[in-house]
């Protein structure tokens, strides 16, 4: 079995580790309604996007 040679240091663990984090999602509101949205998405809450209806929301009964 391969065993390495020196040891790896704090800062070059750390370089490679770079891309290992949690990524925190962008969410703005609505134009429409106000919910929050993700961007580029149609609204889940009325179903508009960019001003205009492009889905139909079943109204869930109460």
């Amino acid at each position: 079995m391969a065993v390495p040679a020196r040891r790896t240091s704090k800062t070059a663990k750390a370089k490679r580790r770079t891309h290992i984090k949690l990524v925190v999602s962008q969410v703005s509101k609505c134009s429409h309604c106000g919910a929050p949205v993700v961007p580029h998405h149609v609204c889940p809450n009325c179903g508009y996007y960019n001003g205009k209806q492009v889905a139909e929301v079943k109204k869930e009964a109460e």
